[in-house]
């Protein structure tokens, strides 16, 4: 398997992980999100196969950090969503996870690159998975905030204004 058969792989396993967050989110905000992440994965997919095939693709930009910044204007909501599935917070580490991956792999293809139009995917490529990156840190760091508010408010200590 070539990097960039591997890196197609990838991004279509990403979807399918992406797909079953939303399923398991549906009620609930973070559906829209992780809807939106997998659509970008496929996308990155369909990316890289035009890419092998040397077929034009066009790269736009992603939406799922503007999408994640309106799912949380009201952290109250999301206290009381997510603290009914605390294992949550174990699946969106191992998205974070993944996502780094992806970027170590798009910049270890980077610096490989022969080819301008190789760096430019790439370079590209490596800018949407550091975003989906940011995605699932905010994420996680609004989930470890919002079970320290309720610990802090459980045993009357405020150190931290959320």
């Amino acid at each position: 398997m070539t990097a960039l058969e591997f890196a197609i792989q990838m991004e279509l396993d990403g979807e399918k992980y992406y797909l079953e967050q939303a399923e398991k989110n549906k009620d609930n905000n973070l559906y829209t999100v992780f809807k939106i992440l997998a659509d970008e994965e496929r996308v990155h997919a369909e990316i890289l196969e035009k890419h092998a095939k040397e077929i034009e693709y066009e790269m736009d930009e992603s939406a799922a950090y503007t999408e994640f910044q309106n799912v949380f204007v009201s952290l109250d909501d999301f206290n009381v969503e997510t603290k009914a599935a605390p294992d949550q917070l174990d699946g969106y580490r191992l998205a974070l996870q993944k996502e780094q991956e992806s970027i170590d792999l798009y910049e270890k293809m980077l610096a490989e690159a022969k080819r301008d139009e190789d760096r430019v995917l790439f370079e590209f490529l490596v800018e949407q998975e550091k975003i989906h990156y940011q995605v699932f840190d905010d994420i996680i760091q609004h989930l470890i905030k919002a079970e320290q508010w309720v610990e802090d408010a459980e045993f009357g200590r405020r150190m931290e204004e959320y």
